[in-house]
């Protein structure tokens, strides 16, 4: 988590916000959530779609997109996030997803257009029901330069990542 906050504050996003659900007591001490807007998600265990619409409620009103990080995908990079961003005030599409090499992935940005349906996202689910909804409007950023960030979804998942920092901590990257 700490990773992807990190990644957050080295972009133009703004205003940043956090949603906490299961582990948030440790999260909060564990990670520096400085100039964020921390946000307690009550209804966490209800699916993704509760934290899409407590995040939506706590949008300024000017907000024109939202950008969805994800906290089990640390290794997004702040670039792709620029360019998603910058895609969006160059063509204002409703969504703006990136297609790395591996295809399309995340984050993706959500226009304000669009913001009545994500709130009316229920389940265990993000913004999927929108790119299929929405597929032919969805603008796709070229950022094969960049590997898409796999899910921290297992205990294995972290430890694969973790041997991957440290192997490129000591320059072992492709050996």
């Amino acid at each position: 988590m700490a990773h992807t906050v990190g990644v957050a504050r080295r972009t133009r996003l703004d205003p940043l916000m956090i949603i906490l659900g299961h582990a948030a007591n440790e999260i909060r001490r564990q990670v520096d959530l400085t100039n964020l807007t921390v946000i307690e998600n009550p209804d966490y265990a209800e699916g993704l779609s509760t934290s899409v619409r407590l995040a939506l409620r706590h949008l300024p009103n000017d907000a024109e997109a939202v950008v969805f990080l994800l906290g089990d995908q640390p290794m997004v990079e702040p670039a792709v996030i620029e360019r998603l961003i910058a895609a969006f005030c160059e063509r204002r599409a409703p969504i703006v997803q990136p297609r790395y090499a591996e295809g399309r992935g995340n984050p993706v940005l959500i226009a304000r257009a669009l913001f009545p349906e994500l709130d009316r996202l229920t389940g265990d689910t993000g913004a999927r029901p929108l790119l299929e909804r929405y597929g032919g409007e969805v603008h796709l950023v070229d950022v094969r330069a960049h590997r898409r960030p796999a899910d921290l979804d297992t205990w294995e998942d972290y430890e694969r990542l973790r041997a991957e920092f440290e192997r490129a901590s000591r320059g072992d990257i492709g050996r």
